[in-house]
């Protein structure tokens, strides 16, 4: 055999490896920087606690259902719970320690006593309720258990800052007492819960309500800090200060204020914190998390993308192709861009880089197209149960309305990696190398999960209902496969599922504070005029704003928290201006999801670029470039409501196929490849058309054609000039 040969086999076999071992990785959980890995009896209690959060769940929702407000609590309190357990403050290591100084273990000391005096203080309470069988407690109780508890949990958390147990396997003391506190805080509301639906925010609130409350905003600010960043927690923080100094505040920012008590008993009621975002979190949400937890323990993920590399592994840039479908599926399953792109990446990226894509290049399809899965029908990420939770419209109204704009993009972020494989001669990888598509054809029953879940949502199951059957079917399907789902595999999945719901808990809860200020201060409806006024009743400038409004809310934040904050504050002024809700919240949306690839704070792209080893900045703009049919899209369906499928067939079927063509044009002009190297004359001329196909009216459209054939021949001739002139 001569060498070249043994170069190619040997070419082959470390591909056919790679892509065994990244596809294997899709299913598994990645750890974060700050998460805890526990090993013996420890792991087994920590996985016993999620698992039962998960059953929990699960029963409430089609077993035995509980009073709204006692499930909701219950959902934030065991999600906090977990997350203080299982995240630690800051990076941990495997061989780190904690600090043993004076001022540390006096830190750590006065917490201690603050936490656990409040604690005592609330068995009594609960005991007191217990035999009175009524929510009450003694007037001393009730008088000591707060102060001492908000003192403890503050210092708790400057300890777990400054001092910090950097050890892997260990869960650090402070955050021990952090648990606690959410017990007796959770614990006190829930066990008041019915009192106070009628006094919450209201002057007759008790102190310990109060103070309940107020520690209840504290730990769920933290647990947002340690999952999901600083942003969303910067931003409530703002909106926090502003329901205190609105009275000093000019112009449409002014208000009244409020008393301290006012202000977190309400916060902590379904105005605020208990509000559509916990709502939704706590069933829908959760739910579907745990069923994409079903499918990755059955490997279905795994198989999703073997289908993929086998369908298009082998064509021009065949990996990016892959990720354009595989990233898309699975991210409108787990709910994150960037989590989706950690996943699917660690497999997808890679395999670019070894066909001729950048770095970036790789690092921002993917992040493009993970992206993409928030806006994929039927699951969206959580997008779909939120915006029917807000608006009132049927879930299944905007799914089938999400359809059309969802084909559009993915279909252009298809174009823009097939126009990059064409300009820089990029090969797929070889057939040998790929899963065997016919083997794959044999176990197509893997998709069945799926298929149950829409069929059963066209049936007109409710969304619950829906879910639960096709987290059934993936266990069912699983037996007819080398991995089956037995007892263990079941307690894996509902496990992971837990683990995998902590961050949509405390984002939700944060952006129900965020939610509960615009509703208590009235700042939202004041926004709302203020657009108005500056839209002069312009019903395109007021989108405008909304779409800067709802990219910059949107940066650095994960999208159900950028959608619900955004929405907020934009919605109301949108559909006073005549726009229809649909319409109006798909909008801001759409918006809100693509903040995950706006630069200059893009989580989506960084996330890839961390996979790729490429510069961030670099790697948003292009991820921003290949996204870009999205920031087109809202503004077709806006001029076409038959994009969202609101009019006839046959108005559907016109405006799928223009927009194809106008966003085919769009990236033509961003690749800079139109059946060849399109020079800057060609580029402008491609973009003017795809611009005037934004609007699908007869005559935009046979305008932006008729310049894309005229393009077309330009090109061809140069192309045929060029030929003549190599051949001489």
């Amino acid at each position: 055999m001569s060498q070249k040969n043994k170069s190619e086999l040997s070419a082959v076999a470390e591909t056919e490896l790679r892509l065994d071992e990244a596809a294997a990785n899709v299913d598994e959980e990645t750890l974060v920087s700050n998460q805890r890995e526990f090993l013996g009896a420890k792991h087994w209690l920590i996985a016993t606690a999620c698992v039962l959060y998960s059953v929990f769940h699960l029963l409430v929702m089609n077993v035995y259902p509980l009073e709204t407000w006692v499930y909701r609590l219950s959902h934030v309190g065991g999600g906090l719970v977990l997350g203080f357990l299982i995240f630690s403050a800051v990076d941990i290591k495997s061989d780190g320690a904690t600090s043993r100084s004076p001022l540390s273990r006096l830190v750590l000391a006065g917490a201690a006593v603050g936490v656990l005096f409040g604690f005592a203080m609330f068995g009594v309470i609960l005991f007191s309720s217990l035999a009175a069988n009524a929510p009450s407690g003694p007037d001393w109780a009730m008088d000591l258990f707060g102060l001492p508890l908000f003192l403890g949990t503050v210092l708790a958390m400057l300890h777990s800052w400054k001092f910090p147990d950097e050890r892997k396997h260990n869960v650090a003391l402070s955050d021990v007492l952090l648990v606690l506190a959410t017990i007796a805080a959770i614990g006190y509301i829930i066990i008041f819960a019915r009192p106070l639906q009628l006094r919450a925010g209201m002057p007759m609130a008790l102190p310990s309500d109060m103070w309940a409350a107020v520690v209840g905003v504290l730990l769920v600010i933290e647990l947002t800090r340690r999952l999901a960043g600083m942003a969303l927690v910067i931003i409530a923080g703002v909106f926090v200060l502003y329901s205190f100094v609105g009275p000093w505040l000019p112009g449409i920012f002014y208000h009244r204020g409020y008393e301290v008590k006012r202000f977190f008993t309400y916060i902590f009621t379904d105005n605020g914190i208990l509000s559509a975002p916990i709502s939704i979190s706590s069933t829908y949400i959760i739910l579907f998390v745990i069923f994409a937890a079903f499918l990755q323990v059955t490997k279905v993920g795994e198989y999703f993308v073997n289908f993929a590399f086998a369908a298009a592994g082998h064509k021009r840039g065949g990996p990016a192709k892959v990720s354009v479908f595989a990233s898309g599926l699975m991210g409108m399953i787990n709910g994150t861009s960037a989590g989706n792109v950690v996943a699917t990446g660690s497999l997808t990226i890679p395999m670019m880089r070894k066909v001729g894509y950048r770095p970036q290049t790789a690092a921002a399809v993917e992040a493009a197209a993970s992206t993409g899965g928030q806006i994929m029908p039927p699951i969206m990420g959580a997008g779909a149960f939120i915006m029917a939770e807000i608006t009132g419209i049927p879930y299944v109204e905007i799914v089938y309305a999400a359809i059309i704009p969802a084909i559009i993009y993915f279909l252009s972020v298809y174009f823009m990696v097939d126009l990059a494989a064409q300009k820089h001669g990029m090969t797929g990888l070889p057939r040998s190398a790929l899963p065997k598509f016919g083997k794959l054809l044999r176990q197509i029953y893997l998709f069945t999960p799926i298929v149950v879940l829409i069929g059963s949502l066209l049936a007109g199951y409710s969304v619950i209902r829906c879910g639960t059957l096709a987290m059934a079917s993936a266990a069912v399907v699983s037996w007819l496969t080398p991995h089956k789902m037995g007892p263990l595999q079941l307690f894996r999945a509902l496990e992971m599922g837990a683990r995998m719901t902590l961050q949509l808990v405390a984002v939700c809860a944060t952006a129900g504070i965020i939610v509960g200020v615009i509703a208590l201060t009235g700042i939202g409806s004041r926004f709302s005029s203020v657009l108005l006024g500056l839209a002069e009743h312009s019903q395109l400038l007021a989108l405008g704003f909304a779409m800067i409004v709802s990219i910059v809310l949107g940066m650095g934040m994960p999208t159900t928290a950028a959608y619900v904050v955004a929405a907020s504050v934009m919605a109301p002024g949108l559909i006073n201006l005549g726009i229809e809700p649909l319409t109006a919240h798909f909008f801001i949306f759409y918006f809100a999801v693509m903040s995950a690839i706006t630069p200059p704070v893009a989580l989506a792209a960084y996330a890839g670029a961390a996979l790729s080893g490429s510069d961030p900045v670099k790697t948003s703009v292009e991820s921003f470039k290949l996204g870009l049919a999205a920031f087109i899209v809202p503004f077709m369906f806006y001029l076409s409501d038959s994009m969202l499928l609101q009019g006839t067939w046959i108005d559907a079927i016109h405006v799928t196929a223009t927009a194809s063509v106008g966003v085919y044009l769009l990236s033509s002009s961003v690749q800079g490849w139109f059946f060849g190297h399109a020079n800057n004359w060609v580029r402008l001329g491609l973009l003017a058309a795809g611009i005037t196909m934004i609007e699908a009216g007869w005559l935009t459209d046979a305008i932006g054609v008729a310049a894309g054939v005229v393009l077309y021949l330009v090109q061809k001739k140069s192309a045929s000039r060029e030929t003549a002139t190599a051949q001489q």
